[in-house]
């Protein structure tokens, strides 16, 4: 087994392990771990809200999910003789949920769960038309997930590291700064916020302390959206087998990593949208001298996917056009044409006795697959969603029969009001 770099008791809270990990990014933040080039390490994670999500049958808890708080990072880890100017390859050698030995009560171990945040707390793709908090819990089981809130549905899960980056420059953290804080600009008070600015309520900064704490805490970045340095991408492909080929923009690299995931369909559409999960992973890590420049990998990563996904060969697709709800035309906007393709799918699968926000949930958590079908033909772009037919225990396809009505079991928990 790798060498365990970075451990955690999951009967302990992040703040009270033993090597503390951070929940911003900011290059002072100092490196937890240190490996050379060339080495194979496990570091265990904990799920993003640090088990604030519970096991039962109410949202109460993702209606109130402490966003200030999250993601809980695994590192910095320094990975000697990176320099700023370097790649730094990393190898999805293996990940999956907490061991079943584990005892603690660590979110993650056998379950996990997904959630539709509310839209005053953070909202979602479809927020304007799901704008309240619903939850789903998963079981796992090998690599099948199910679920007693969405029944008739089970599938294998691509497991994945939902955020995983390199520590940023100080240039490059004024540039994130700057830049995001001049959208907020535009709308400082929409609802929800085009940008989560610093904030050093509830930072967590590994071992800064004193004047740097706070210093670093005032401009330190969230790790909410992906940005040049990886972070949080969400990309479902990105599993065991995978490599990937970070930028490096500080010495040592300082690689974190965490919000694993069992499972996710593309685009993690309701924001806590894949099967959130604590668990470990395997990475090998090595560096390519100069290679920004070599390669031309001035800014966000690269990475050759794992081929490690279920093998699903029918597929039912829908697609979307960049046309409002209400009939306005938008031009080549493809996250709208994404939107309406996401519901138009909700929408089929109502057909079949599901709620609204159970095949939300399905798309946010199953393996689905989003794609750009075009994007020059003005004035409409066109997204499709394509979802595979083998996760259902009834056929979805249309016929002349109609469609098979499943039980809708207890249906998805919503927070009370």
């Amino acid at each position: 087994m790798p060498e365990l770099v970075f451990p955690l008791d999951s009967s302990k809270p992040f703040t009270e392990q033993e090597k503390l990990g951070h929940n911003r990014w900011h290059p002072d933040i100092p490196a937890q771990v240190h490996v050379k080039p060339d080495s194979t390490i496990r570091v265990h994670c904990r799920e993003w809200f640090d088990g604030a999500i519970h096991n039962d049958d109410s949202a109460d808890d993702i209606r109130d999910a402490p966003l200030s708080t999250v993601h809980v990072l695994s590192g910095p880890i320094a990975v000697e003789g990176a320099q700023p100017g370097d790649l730094l390859v990393v190898d999805i050698v293996d990940l999956g949920p907490i061991p079943q030995e584990d005892s603690g009560p660590l979110a993650g171990q056998g379950w996990g769960y997904t959630g539709i945040f509310a839209k005053q707390n953070g909202g979602g793709f479809l927020t304007d038309q799901f704008p309240d908090a619903y939850k789903t819990i998963w079981d796992f089981r090998g690599q099948t997930a199910t679920s007693r809130h969405v029944p008739g549905v089970s599938f294998t899960g691509i497991v994945h590291p939902g955020l995983m980056g390199t520590a940023p420059s100080a240039s490059l953290l004024a540039k994130w700064n700057a830049r995001e804080g001049a959208l907020i600009a535009t709308d400082p008070d929409r609802v929800p916020p085009l940008a989560l600015p610093p904030l050093p309520d509830s930072a967590i900064l590994g071992g800064l302390t004193g004047e740097a704490f706070d210093r670093a805490a005032a401009e330190a970045a969230r790790t909410a959206p992906p940005r040049e340095n990886g972070g949080n991408q969400d990309i479902k492909n990105l599993t065991k087998g995978s490599r990937i080929f970070y930028p490096v923009f500080v010495d040592g690299a300082k690689l974190s990593v965490g919000d694993l995931h069992f499972s996710q369909g593309d685009g993690e559409i309701t924001f806590c949208g894949a099967i959130e999960m604590g668990g470990f992973i395997d990475l090998h890590v090595d560096v390519i001298k100069g290679g920004m420049e070599m390669y031309g990998v001035s800014e966000n990563a690269v990475f050759m996917p794992g081929n490690t996904d279920p093998q699903y060969s029918q597929w039912l697709a829908f697609s979307g056009t960049s046309v409002t709800l209400d009939g306005e035309q938008r031009y080549l906007d493809s996250h709208l044409s994404y939107q309406r393709a996401c519901l138009h799918a909700i929408d089929y699968l109502t057909k079949f006795g599901y709620s609204p926000e159970q095949a939300y949930m399905i798309l946010g958590a199953a393996p689905i697959e989003g794609r750009l079908s075009g994007v020059v033909d003005i004035p409409n772009s066109c997204s499709t969603v394509y979802l595979p037919t083998a996760i259902f225990d009834i056929d979805i396809r249309p016929s002349a029969s109609g469609p098979t009505q499943i039980d809708p079991g207890m249906g998805v928990p919503r927070s009370s009001l």
